[in-house]
């Protein structure tokens, strides 16, 4: 699923924005499920499809790799490309843990090579425009957002078990959510210092064992034996920002009726922005002037509609999977050694983003306000 969002994202790339961006070869897709992997190739143009990252690693003829995978796989995964030399765009949560994470760090940091982390939602205009809002200042000092990332992937008990549903508590709707919604939050407002008050709960507590491959979060075949769920299906936080602000962080995976509705509201002294991601070009903005809510649509001014988008016009819309388009490009752009767009989510602010998960889990367990360790 996200897998081939960033190869239709490689292979976009070079289509917006300025000229300039060296000529990109698509060469491997690699999956353990190789009937996958090469469909994948060959739906996105890749010249091949390999059935393991080990032929990854070892291929002369590769220099950038997406690392989208289980979570549990990423540490080991990123080392060995890190040593190979190769550049490297890993999907978040960064690792299971910030341990993980900071071995991650250390690894790239000492191959000097690119290495960023997927945090896409950085890449939505609508969510841009708002963080222009906050951070000029026109709206007087921020106090409070209030956000939800909900979905209902895990609604059904009868959809299979999968490494989604494995983990201990906080690797869940935590993890695979919150750590997009901590991100965009984040991302407004600055580092988050504290997690005030936390709550982790499971619903569904078992699911079916599936007889093969489960891609995305699609369903299979199953049978009858089941598996107990190790992680979360709702995930709430209270939080506090370095800069005095608050916030409250809601995400689901059993959310019925919300596919995929990530929205939030951000007050401030003089005014307050509102975005939902099924408008992801515009926002709606209340100020001391003009009382009440009124839709902004991002406009040309915009660098991901100007230049973004093959008819860069203001209205047309973006989605989603443009974001990972601006995220390959912004990858590649600075390995590259180009600068045209702002650089992706670096590995630090994944361990950050870790930091504050497991601020979250210690919150959840010990019912009191919990610092955010460095």
């Amino acid at each position: 699923m996200a897998g081939r969002a960033h190869a239709h994202g490689y292979r976009t790339a070079g289509t917006v924005f300025s000229p300039g961006l060296p000529p990109v070869r698509l060469v491997s897709v690699a999956d353990i499920n190789h009937d996958l992997a090469r469909e994948t190739a060959r739906r996105y143009g890749f010249e091949r499809g390999d059935s393991s990252w080990e032929a990854v690693v070892k291929a002369d003829d590769i220099d950038v790799v997406s690392v989208v995978v289980a979570n549990d796989l990423h540490r080991e995964i990123v080392a060995a490309l890190a040593t190979a030399g190769k550049h490297v765009l890993c999907e978040k949560p960064l690792a299971p843990t910030s341990d993980d994470a900071r071995a991650m760090l250390e690894a790239t940091e000492a191959a000097g090579i690119v290495a960023r982390v997927g945090f896409t939602f950085r890449r939505t205009p609508g969510i841009g425009a708002v963080r222009e809002e906050v951070r000029s200042g026109r709206l007087g000092r921020p106090l409070h957002i209030g956000a939800q990332y909900w979905t209902d992937y895990g609604c059904d008990p009868r959809a299979p078990m999968s490494w989604r549903y494995r983990g201990g508590p906080g690797s869940g709707a935590l993890a695979d959510l919150g750590s997009h919604l901590t991100d965009v939050a984040e991302f407004l407002l600055g580092p988050v210092e504290a997690v005030i008050g936390a709550q982790l709960t499971t619903v569904i507590g078992e699911r079916p064992k599936p007889l093969g491959h489960v891609v995305g979060h699609g369903h299979a075949e199953v049978s009858d034996e089941r598996e107990p769920v190790g992680n979360d299906d709702w995930a709430s936080l209270s939080v506090r920002f370095t800069g005095g602000a608050t916030g409250d962080l809601s995400v689901s995976r059993i959310a019925y009726g919300h596919p995929n509705t990530l929205r939030f509201e951000v007050f401030c002294e003089r005014g307050a922005a509102a975005f939902d991601v099924s408008q992801a070009g515009e926002f709606h903005l209340a100020t001391s002037e003009a009382p009440g809510f009124r839709r902004v649509i991002v406009g040309v001014d915009h660098p991901y509609v100007s230049g973004g988008l093959a008819m860069d016009a203001t209205g047309i819309g973006t989605g989603h999977n443009d974001s990972f388009v601006y995220q390959a490009r912004a990858f590649l752009d600075e390995v590259a050694g180009r600068d045209e767009l702002p650089r992706n989510a670096s590995f630090a602010d994944g361990l950050h983003n870790l930091l504050v998960e497991e601020a979250a889990v210690r919150a959840t367990e010990s019912n009191t306000p919990t610092p955010v360790h460095s």
